[in-house]
């Protein structure tokens, strides 16, 4: 599948929003955190990794996904870690608990193609229509 086939950007003003899709709702949240880095980053490159344990909590899943995407860009801004790899260990409407291979950010290597300082709550939504999972998530730049 190719790899922005999974998301489209939608155009806010002074925020950007995206709305995300997967087969199930564990690819959701994994395309949810690719989606992430795509728009922060250019080549986004499996390395050599540093691996990474998530366990969040949320009231439902729209505060879930605010809450794992504040995650991943927490380890970007933060740890200057790239997340690569996901692994959903377990996830339900109130919990997830996932594994993330990440590498370092190399300026030398890797484009900041912009900065995203907050993932919002703002018209937030995770939704299952007819087997496909969707999210619109809004980010705050």
């Amino acid at each position: 599948m190719k790899r922005d086939s999974f998301y489209t950007l939608l155009s806010h003003t002074a925020d950007l929003g995206v709305i995300i899709k997967g087969d199930s709702c564990e690819e959701l949240f994994q395309n949810a955190a690719l989606a992430l880095t795509d728009i922060m980053i250019l080549n986004r490159s499996p390395a050599p990794g540093i691996n990474k344990d998530v366990f969040l909590k949320g009231y439902d899943l729209a505060d879930l996904m605010v809450k794992w995407l504040s995650e991943i860009l927490y380890f970007f801004e933060g740890e200057h870690l790239i997340t690569t790899e996901i692994t959903i260990n377990h996830l339900d409407h109130n919990s997830i608990n996932a594994s993330l291979l990440a590498s370092e950010l190399d300026e030398k290597h890797h484009e900041i193609l912009r900065e995203i300082k907050a993932v919002t709550y703002h018209k937030i939504e995770v939704i299952e229509d007819n087997g496909c999972w969707k999210a619109r998530v809004i980010f705050d730049l």
